[in-house]
């Protein structure tokens, strides 16, 4: 059948008889038999033309039907049922498609996400397993009706099959469905019944979101014991709950003890008074002595979230080998009224929330790495970093940096998220202050586990300590010993125009087994003499011990050129080669490791990278007074004389308006290296550089200044986060499926609504990535923001309102999906009965089976199922149509080319007369 999409242009056809009555007219000198022809190509041409601009199309109709499993996967869903739904999709589909009429058949599968797991295809498939990756601990159905939509092929009629428990979680399946069934599309569904089962779960924890230091408040654990048979009463239940107060990486159990759960809800009220402020999480878990009692245990547990408000608190980390070298500033800072804890550098905080109980963090002279041995060497991690660095960015609290010998870029901090948060960096970039050392990396350790991956770390670890102006080398055993860069300028390059190419052909080294220290080491003193301009020279090699030992000669040159060795010996073949890498060690003045477990590598080669880092600890000669270059809240009535200073630890000022350089030394000349203390804002906190100490080594005088209580009080309270006045502001937080709203209500004095203020926050998630949280005015005095909560764990929230600094948080226990224990047979059926459009209601399934392992048992359990046929003919045939205009245009444009041929050519067919009585005298004689 043809149609026309536009068919208003067929009105155009009423130009045919004007256009044959003047061409008529003007064709008239082509002769009877030409000009007809040409009125009849001209014709064709308009009436081709035409139906192009109508959009001519050619119809037909197609009994075929796609129909597509939508599959629930939810962890609500018990196994069972899971392989009972792939049971009966096999059987569906082997025996109710229509092969014969070209049926399709497409399988998706969903929980938080739909995936596909089958297209829609037309030949019988059986689905042994599912196998996408799914998140399981939501139920998303509007989600995978959109994802059947977007699958269906246009030339078929259309139907989908849900199975599944109907507890969705996310989204609106009622009115995606609706809106399937205005589109044309037929909705089966097919329930699916959950275990009939006791279950018992902990609804929530309850208390009161803030709460004061020694104010008793009440802890209630509400628990629910009910049976998924509504017909059946629920037994009471037998088990062991527990209840637990975590507070940083403490925890303390409240409660430990047989319970028996009544069936219905019962409340344990537990009365509580907390004496220190912090983050507190109190989690409740419910263990059954008989797990069959309990059909799930997945919302056994909850978990509840407060913050005991107190005096702020400083958090002081200092260097665990140099313990009690800030006690006088400690002790001066608790007489101003500061609440001061210590943390040595080896046993350092573990989570985001444990640092929520301080207002400032200060690292005291503490290197990133410490440690004179394997077995006692630590280190902070890249993850403990990046806390220090987000608890400030985004949760507002302050961060100090000491100086001393081990701090900034002189304790290995150089090029590390920590470095972006100070507003210096530890880098010295002039090239008139020259604090230059020498690193030469020399690699041998090819016969422990992994060899060639820990090898790469190491070097990895060591050169991104080093400065832009260090000098670096690699020396490698492949078939003979070898420079991995700069084989032409010495084997040992600068690493400010070259790191990334030093750390690129990492990637491409293979280390092999050295039978020689000598070539090696000789290699090293060789290329360390070309380096003049280098104040310290370090080697380290990583070795098994068993190559020849270096010659004397050898051994002198290095100790004559100022190069110290550090050797570590990895998998060493017995007593002899230890003792090999210990004499290398002795002679140059460096240090000995035997290093047992693989994971202490990074650690040692990050602790030796910092004697290059030497020069940046800066002495001067006689001692210098420091000058205020800035008016600062730190220095305000401190008076213009500082006492002097022997010492502090060289670094650049970063090029940002935000940075105020407060106290600067008047040596070295160069202004941006000479920075005694600095400060500025960091995201929602702030952050302070003091890089000289605090009286123990170069600021002796100081401990004496009358001034010094104040100095260090007011840089420590300058730094704290932002509290405000927050009597105006209440905050609190309402969990709903995977989102959480987080709503401030804001009154003035007068207890007036507060309106039009600017708010804006931040969430530290579980797996502590931040989450921008935009919130917005709502109503009179009320304010609103939401973030996706779907993982489990704590959420750090931190409300910027005005002046305001509103800090509070929320656990996720578990999912809504374990909330729901009964099949929503009524959701299922309200969709099964929408009509699709032109077409009849879906049907309702019988609920599905749990199938026996015996293929025949299976198909006999499965016959009331398959006797709704999904694949039945109740829906209007799909139309399909195919543009033909293109054909038509293609077909205008010969024929115009027949047209001009019959206007512009006179063809004569007298010449064929003579030839035709010439073939009549030949052939017929």
């Amino acid at each position: 059948m043809l149609v026309f999409n536009s068919p208003w242009y067929l009105l155009l056809l009423g130009l045919l008889p004007p256009m044959w009555w003047f061409s008529f007219r003007s064709l008239s000198g082509l002769g009877r038999w030409r000009r007809m022809m040409a009125l009849a190509f001209r014709t064709l041409v308009v009436l081709l033309i035409v139906a192009a601009l109508a959009e001519m199309q050619f119809q037909r109709t197609s009994d075929r039907l796609t129909v597509i499993y939508l599959l629930d996967q939810s962890l609500s869903i018990p196994e069972d049922r899971r392989l009972s739904m792939i049971d009966y999709v096999n059987e569906s589909i082997s025996e109710q498609r229509k092969d014969e009429k070209g049926d399709r058949a497409g399988v998706i599968v969903f929980g938080r996400n739909a995936e596909v797991e089958v297209p829609p295809i037309d030949f019988d498939i059986q689905l042994p397993k599912v196998e996408s990756l799914l998140d399981r601990e939501y139920t998303n159905l509007s989600n995978a009706m959109q994802r059947a939509m977007a699958m269906f092929p246009h030339d078929s009629a259309k139907r989908i099959v849900i199975v599944s428990d109907g507890n969705q979680n996310i989204g609106d399946a009622l009115e995606e469905a609706r809106a399937i069934a205005d589109a044309g599309v037929s909705i089966d569904a097919m329930p699916v019944p959950l275990d009939e089962r006791n279950e018992v779960t902990i609804e929530k924890v309850a208390i009161p979101a803030d709460v004061r230091q020694n104010q008793p408040f009440e802890l209630r654990v509400v628990m629910n014991n009910e049976s998924s048979d509504a017909s059946q009463a629920a037994t009471p239940v037998s088990g062991k709950l527990r209840i637990v107060r975590k507070a940083g990486g403490r925890e303390e159990t409240l409660i430990e003890e047989t319970r028996v759960i009544e069936p219905g809800k019962s409340v344990l009220a537990l009365p509580e008074n907390i004496e220190h402020a912090n983050f507190y999480t109190y989690e409740a878990s419910f263990t059954p002595d008989d797990p069959a009692d309990d059909a799930l245990t997945q919302n056994n547990q909850a978990t509840s979230f407060t913050h005991v408000q107190g005096k702020g608190q400083v958090l002081l980390i200092e260097d665990w080998e140099n313990p009690g070298e800030f006690d006088h500033l400690i002790e001066r800072l608790r007489d101003e009224g500061l609440e001061v804890v210590v943390q040595p550098s080896n046993r350092l905080f573990t989570s985001l929330p444990e640092l929520q109980t301080y207002d400032t963090v200060i690292l005291a002279n503490v290197p990133r790495t410490s440690g004179d041995d394997a077995a006692t060497v630590s280190s902070f991690s890249d993850e403990q970093i990046q806390m220090l660095v987000r608890n400030t960015e985004e949760l507002g609290c302050g961060l100090i940096m000491i100086g001393g010998p081990n701090s900034f870029g002189a304790g290995g901090w150089t090029n590390t998220e920590l470095e972006k948060a100070m507003p210096v960096d530890f880098q010295i970039k002039s090239a008139k202050v020259m604090p230059v050392g020498a690193l030469v990396l020399n690699m041998h350790a090819s016969e422990i586990p992994k060899a060639n991956y820990w090898q790469k770390v190491i070097c990895q670890e060591a050169i991104k300590a080093l400065g832009p102006r260090d000098y670096c080398g690699l020396v490698y055993f492949g078939s003979t010993d070898t420079w991995l860069w700069g084989q032409s300028k010495g084997g040992i390059l600068r690493v400010g125009p070259n790191r990334q190419t030093m750390l690129a052909r990492l990637d491409r080294m293979t280390v092999g087994d050295m039978p020689d220290f000598d070539p090696g080491m000789k290699k090293a003193a060789t290329g360390f003499a070309l380096c003049k301009d280098a104040a310290v020279k370090h080697m380290i090699i990583a070795s098994d011990g068993d190559p020849t030992p270096p010659s004397p000669s050898t051994v002198k040159a290095l100790k004559d050129g100022g190069v110290t060795v550090t050797t570590v010996a990895v998998g060493a073949h017995g007593p002899a080669g230890s003792v090999t890498l210990q004499k290398i060690a002795n002679a140059t003045g460096g240090k000995y490791f035997v290093v047992n477990n693989a994971n202490a590598l990074p650690k040692i080669f990050q602790r030796e990278a910092r004697r290059i880092a030497r020069p940046l600890v800066f002495e001067p000669n006689p001692p210098v007074s420091p000058r205020i270059t800035a008016q600062h809240e730190i220095v305000q009535g401190i008076a213009d004389t500082i006492p002097p200073v022997s010492g502090f630890v060289l670094t650049t000022v970063k090029e940002n308006s935000l940075v105020d350089v407060i106290l600067t030394s008047p040596v070295p000349t160069e202004s941006q290296n000479a920075t005694i203390l600095a400060a500025w804002s960091y995201g929602l906190g702030k952050s302070v550089a003091f890089t000289t100490d605090a009286g123990q080594r170069w600021t002796t005088p100081w401990t004496g200044w009358d001034q010094y209580d104040r100095f260090f009080s007011q840089m420590v309270r300058w730094s704290m986060r932002p509290t405000g006045d927050t009597g105006k502001f209440a905050v609190a937080t309402d969990v709903k499926g995977s989102k959480t709203r987080v709503v401030i209500s804001a009154l003035d004095d007068e207890e007036e609504f507060l309106n039009y203020q600017a708010m804006n926050g931040t969430v530290i998630g579980p797996d502590m990535q931040p989450i921008t949280l935009d919130i917005e005015q709502t109503g009179p005095g009320r304010y609103v923001g939401e973030f996706d909560s779907s993982k489990p764990g704590s959420y750090m929230i931190m409300v910027m309102a005005g002046d305001a600094t509103l800090r509070t948080g929320v656990n996720i226990g578990y999912s809504d999906e374990f909330r729901d224990r009964e099949t929503n047979t009524t959701l299922l059926e309200q969709m099964a009965e929408l009509p699709a459009k032109r077409g009849e209601r879906g049907k309702l399934m019988p609920a599905l089976p749990q199938l026996p392992e015996d293929r025949e048992k299976a198909q006999k359990a499965l016959e009331p199922q398959l006797a709704i046929d999904p694949y039945r003919r109740d829906l209007p045939q799909a139309v399909v149509s195919q543009d033909i205009w293109p054909w038509l245009v293609l077909a205008a444009s010969c024929i115009f080319f027949g047209d001009v041929f019959v206007r512009r050519v006179q063809v004569d067919f007298q010449w064929l007369a003579p030839i035709w009585e010439r073939f009549a005298v030949v052939v017929l004689g």
